[in-house]
């Protein structure tokens, strides 16, 4: 049996790189609502991990998005597919990150989807292609977290 996995990114503000890589990705934001309220009205002392974002509750140092396109847990909001968890570290970024993601549009939308993506907060940082001629453009998210578009 394949083993389930998400990816985490660590980063100072985890509502911004969500927000950002849903629309990156054509995710959803999760909404950890339903959870957070059962566990506020069980009486959880929880009242100081929280914070609203879009009008709902949601978790200070931790925020999801999933694929729209896999089943999610209505009790808690986590997608049972392909997600991505953002998590408040004290520390900054340092360096070159060691795993990045690359995002496969096709070569002829290579530069509108850059183009896009730094409407929407990326920074493009350089450009790459490989001797049988494919091309990628690399971009940082608003965290500086490098990622490739091809």
């Amino acid at each position: 049996m394949a083993v389930r996995y998400k990816v985490c990114i660590d980063c100072s503000d985890p509502h911004l790189l969500a927000s950002f890589w849903a629309q990156a990705l054509d995710y959803v934001v999760e909404d950890h609502s339903p959870l957070i309220e059962s566990l506020l009205a069980e009486g959880a002392p929880i009242r100081d991990h929280l914070v609203e974002v879009d009008g709902r509750l949601a978790w200070r140092t931790a925020a999801g998005i999933r694929d729209p396109e896999h089943p999610v847990n209505a009790g808690t909001g986590v997608g049972q597919g392909g997600r991505i968890l953002f998590q408040t570290v004290p520390e900054p970024k340092q360096g070159k990150n060691r795993l990045h993601l690359d995002l496969h549009v096709g070569a002829d939308k290579v530069d509108a989807e850059a183009e896009r993506l730094c409407g929407l907060g990326a920074t493009r940082l350089g450009e790459g292609r490989e001797e049988g001629g494919s091309r990628w453009i690399v971009l940082a998210d608003p965290e500086g977290n490098e990622f490739d578009v091809a």
